[in-house]
């Protein structure tokens, strides 16, 4: 009865007295039918209320929505692929950060102290467990959700206030975090200050020898065995001594995000385990297919006046064939239109593909006409006759304008990759995919990419990372030489029409700091 008043309501409960989902081991959570809290959720809620950051340690408690299960882990996953990408194109995690933070205000804040701080904080609880559930089926799967999470828990723990750190490190009673006493301090003093002093001077920039010495006498320590930290050993950023490490607290990030992430580790092989109970609700399954398929999360919404901005009527019929408009296509793009010029025709999926990303860059529906009509008639292989009977509706009802009236958007990178592979004749589909890496490689190579950029493309292209291949050919072939932070943008691209916009703003943009230099001379 429970789980059918649960489907009734649309209510998703992660466990419940017949049905249990156990994402740990011998952990059970139950859901409370007329809306009073368990104890189990008091003590869940408590925890998420309790700090800023958490090591998600107790399961989730309760009931959510179906809509909240799949909008809290597609928020996450946003953030993760984000951070997956930066490490694909060797971001160092100052840079992350920086491309990190914007995203993270956005769709998964938990610093507010709004009233919505609690809501937001069981977001953040919640959507991590979910995508244990998808990320938890292989080794890849595993080893990919670790890594960004945990990168995502030291940028995180880097924002917070010393005061929000402090609180959140003593939550977690970890039996490692054990300071020495002072007298220990005094007596390794030396040598702990020899191993202090480059790394307090390139990472937290203080090179005055005084400012140094300072903060070293400020500074507490922590003495734990050198295996727990085996990377800074590595680094020589830790003093050792008869086995043990000594490590500064303003290092202590390395030692959290170890135990975080081996915590991760083991409850996904745990989660894993108990996975096959969900074959028992088969409204979670094709949310959790969809979820880990792979494909690039991504929004476009060419009425949010972020995209599409055709104010100055720039684009049109004759103007998309210019080198000055067409030098911002996509690599997808450009093959499109080069099928297009060569065959005066495009089979249905091609049509479709370059037609959405047209009308996504601003070209009107009367436009859009006129460019196919002319493309497709142009050299006496149709005549505008049969343009009209065979072609005309279909690009109408790309605009809304025929049939159901649907206003369809531009394909994104996920879309174009769910589509079938391209045959023999056809143009569609994702370059990065669907072509051989030598016809890639002579390709990127007329974009005068260097043959490290071009290896880089490719090895993104071996690991099905097809996005970030993308977001490489763009950061090779832009300048980002200037201090603007919307020129300096280097999110994820997973949308033809987000590499043209962006493209185009570049360009804008430059000019306009070009203009003004000019101004100033």
């Amino acid at each position: 009865m429970r789980r059918l008043a649960a489907r009734r309501n649309n209510d998703l409960s992660f466990d419940d007295s017949n049905t249990s989902i156990k994402l740990e081991n011998g952990s059970s959570a139950s859901f409370s039918i007329n809306g009073a809290l368990s104890s189990d959720e008091q003590k869940l809620y408590q925890n998420i209320n309790k700090t800023k950051l958490s090591f998600y340690d107790l399961p989730p408690q309760g009931e959510i929505t179906l809509e909240e299960f799949e909008k809290w882990a597609i928020d996450r996953l946003k953030i993760l692929q984000e951070i997956q990408s930066c490490i694909s194109r060797n971001k160092q995690i100052k840079e992350i950060a920086t491309i990190i933070k914007p995203q993270l205000q956005k769709l998964l804040p938990t610093t507010s102290a709004t009233p919505d701080a609690f809501l937001e904080r069981k977001k953040d609880y919640y959507s991590h467990y979910i995508l244990r559930l998808c990320f938890c089926r292989t080794k890849e799967l595993r080893e990919s959700f670790v890594r960004s999470e945990t990168l995502l828990f030291k940028i995180r723990f880097n924002m917070l206030t010393t005061t929000d750190q402090t609180k959140f490190v003593q939550s977690l009673n970890l039996p490692l975090l054990q300071f020495i006493s002072d007298e220990e301090k005094a007596q390794l003093g030396p040598q702990l200050y020899q191993t202090a002093s480059p790394i307090l001077q390139f990472q937290l920039n203080l090179n005055d020898e005084q400012q140094r010495k300072a903060f070293f006498a400020r500074e507490r320590y922590i003495k734990l065995p050198f295996e727990n930290v085996i990377e800074l050993v590595g680094n020589r950023q830790v003093f050792i001594k008869d086995g043990f490490a000594y490590l500064a607290q303003f290092q202590q990030l390395n030692l959290l995000a170890s135990e975080f992430s081996n915590n991760i580790s083991e409850s996904l092989i745990k989660t894993f385990q108990y996975i096959p109970r969900l074959n028992e609700d088969d409204r979670l399954l094709p949310i959790l297919t969809h979820l880990s398929s792979g494909y690039a999360v991504t929004d476009f919404d060419q009425n949010d006046g972020q995209y599409g901005d055709n104010s100055d009527n720039e684009i049109n019929a004759e103007s998309v064939w210019s080198p000055d408009i067409m030098k911002h296509y996509p690599l997808s793009v450009k093959y499109l239109m080069e099928g297009l010029k060569r065959n005066h025709h495009l089979r249905y999926n091609g049509r479709q593909q370059l037609s959405l990303f047209l009308k996504g860059i601003g070209l009107s529906a009367d436009e859009s006409l006129k460019f196919f009509a002319k493309a497709f008639t142009e050299g006496g292989n149709m005549t505008m006759e049969k343009f009209n009977k065979e072609y005309r509706y279909n690009f109408r009802h790309n605009y809304g304008l025929e049939g159901n009236r649907i206003n369809y958007k531009p394909w994104d990178c996920r879309t174009i990759l769910s589509k079938p592979r391209p045959g023999r004749g056809d143009y569609h589909g994702c370059p990065f995919r669907d072509w051989s890496h030598e016809k890639l490689t002579s390709e990127l190579q007329k974009m005068n990419m260097t043959p490290s950029q071009i290896s880089s493309v490719l090895d993104s292209c071996t690991k099905g990372e097809y996005t970030t291949a993308n977001t490489k050919v763009f950061e090779f072939t832009h300048d980002f030489n200037g201090s603007d932070p919307d020129i300096n943008d280097q999110t994820l691209i997973a949308h033809p029409n987000l590499y043209f916009e962006r493209s185009r703003q570049l360009e804008k943009k430059k000019k306009e700091v070009e203009a003004k230099i000019k101004g100033t001379m």
